[in-house]
């Protein structure tokens, strides 16, 4: 790869999908864990593979967990530098989702060589970088390879005091359910793919994706708030799950409620949908009750992969309007409350 020898190509016409988008399927990445080796009892592990929770944590001296999580994928977008920002921004968000606070990150780089010039991976890895400086982190090494598609993110190292830790297994009957961040990107990023998305969409899926989600780390402090996770490739349903069975709960959410990309109705309406919401769909949707009248279009959203997306909150149902007000002035102004939290059978019910 040298500076003189490339040609500008789209990003994403060399990755056969993009963003949180190529993540394995929920029912696949199951069938590859099952049986795997623990690996022996490990007591200062405090959070592991056990409840699909966003990292991994481990008691550094009895007072404090290191967090520690990986996230990478191909591009949705085109431009490297929004490329580098998605992708970093979306494997921190995983230290944000366990209550903590970020310490430095290490790249993660694959790329074809010889398809994508010099100056562009520099563009990636600028990007990125600009991220973790917003994030107030360094990017202290990492890892490059000849890749046959391009591939960008991050494994993150962050801390955490041990009573701040929010797994997603931990919420309570009679919880609310907060969302921070609207959904639709991978419907945008279906239409932008098929040159379809307006210029102010695309700015509004940036904007949403490159938006850190350090309010994890300030709603860890507050007692009312029990459980949170971040809403990724699995979509709000398949997320939703994740905390449902980890906590043994049933978590009802409001379609009408949630919040949605400017554009994300109209371009769904008219078939913008990635095949990675039809494979959330066929994985987990035995495990979801949906309304017999509820249009397809909104099936869509619910199972949407998100790149970078939001935050899922349970919180104690009378601190509910307080948090997304805080929320929202921390710089979410799409935070809404969305559902609640029930004593059943570990489902989610959509209503």
């Amino acid at each position: 790869m040298s500076d003189s020898a490339a040609t500008p190509v789209r990003l994403t016409s060399l990755a056969h999908g993009g963003g949180c988008g190529c993540k394995l399927a929920p029912s696949v990445l199951q069938d590859l864990l099952h049986g795997q080796a623990k690996g022996g009892p490990f007591e200062r592990l405090l959070v592991g593979t056990d409840t699909s929770d966003d990292a991994a944590v481990w008691d550094l001296d009895g007072t404090t967990g290191i967090i520690a999580t990986t996230d990478f994928f191909m591009p949705m977008v085109d431009d490297p530098d929004h490329f580098g920002r998605i992708a970093a921004t979306n494997a921190i968000s995983d230290v944000y989702a366990m209550g903590g606070t970020p310490l430095m990150a290490l790249a993660i780089l694959g790329m074809p060589l010889g398809k994508v010039d010099v100056p562009t991976v520099r563009a990636i890895l600028a990007g990125g970088a600009a991220a973790c400086a917003e994030a107030g982190i360094p990017v202290a090494g990492g890892h490059s390879i000849d890749c046959p598609e391009p591939v960008y993110g991050l494994a993150v190292i962050g801390a955490v005091p041990r009573a701040q830790i929010r797994r997603n297994r931990d919420a309570r009957p009679g919880d609310a359910l907060i969302l921070t961040k609207g959904l639709g990107v991978g419907i945008y990023s279906a239409a932008f793919k098929k040159d379809a998305l307006a210029a102010e969409a695309y700015d509004e899926m940036i904007a949403s994706t490159t938006l850190l989600n350090r309010v994890g780390a300030d709603l860890a402090k507050d007692d009312a708030v029990h459980a949170i996770t971040d809403v990724t490739g699995f979509g709000i349903l398949g997320h939703g799950l994740e905390m449902a069975r980890g906590s043994g709960t049933t978590l009802r959410i409001a379609a009408a409620d949630l919040p949605l990309l400017a554009h994300a109705e109209a371009l769904v309406r008219q078939g913008f949908v990635t095949g990675a919401s039809h494979r959330n769909w066929d994985s987990y949707g035995a495990d979801v009750d949906l309304p017999a009248d509820l249009p397809d279009w909104r099936r869509h959203i619910l199972t949407d992969p998100q790149t970078s997306g939001g935050l899922l909150v349970a919180c104690e149902a009378p601190a509910a309007d307080r948090l997304v007000g805080e929320i929202r002035a921390a710089g979410y102004p799409m935070a809404r409350r969305i559902g609640a939290v029930e004593a059943g059978p570990s489902r989610l019910v959509v209503s």
